[in-house]
């Protein structure tokens, strides 16, 4: 049996959590979009607190991380967690560590009021999905995520 290890990322932890990044981007055949440097990852999440990991690993070893913020619902009246990644290395994976992960942020939600964790998933990511539904998650097939972005971005601020 594995020793699994759940703790905060530290600023010191930067270069793994970009390491995890470009991981889960190869792993999604999104290499090109990682544009986040070491510098960008200090200010927003440990300067500007806009976001918040937590690293995860296995015998000692750096095996996966979660990368997440918070959200409100309005129906709810609450703030929920938006779970923006959730990665662990290939070698690691079938171990319980995104087990882990996910109870550890299911802890942190329940223990803070929140009304929710939600996250998405890419279609295609059969395994991942299958983890999901085993938690007990619903997908929110009848929503459309929208999404505006650099120039498009840019345009409309200035509209």
């Amino acid at each position: 049996m594995s020793d699994i290890r759940i703790r905060p990322a530290q600023p010191e932890d930067i270069p793994l959590i970009l390491s995890f990044i470009r991981a889960l981007a190869e792993y999604e055949h999104m290499e090109d979009q990682v544009v986040a440097t070491q510098e960008l990852l200090t200010d927003w999440i440990f300067t500007k607190e806009k976001a918040k990991v937590n690293l995860a690993f296995c015998d000692g070893e750096p095996a996966g991380f979660t990368l997440y913020c918070f959200n409100f619902s309005t129906f709810l009246g609450r703030a929920g967690i938006w779970l923006e990644d959730l990665f662990v290395l290939p070698q690691y994976r079938g171990r319980g560590i995104g087990l882990t992960l996910m109870k550890t942020l299911a802890a942190e939600a329940a223990d803070g009021g929140y009304g929710r964790l939600e996250w998405s998933c890419l279609d295609w990511n059969t395994p991942s999905i299958e983890f999901y539904k085993r938690l007990g998650a619903v997908a929110m097939d009848e929503w459309t995520t929208y999404r505006l972005t650099g120039n498009e971005l840019a345009a409309l601020a200035e509209n």
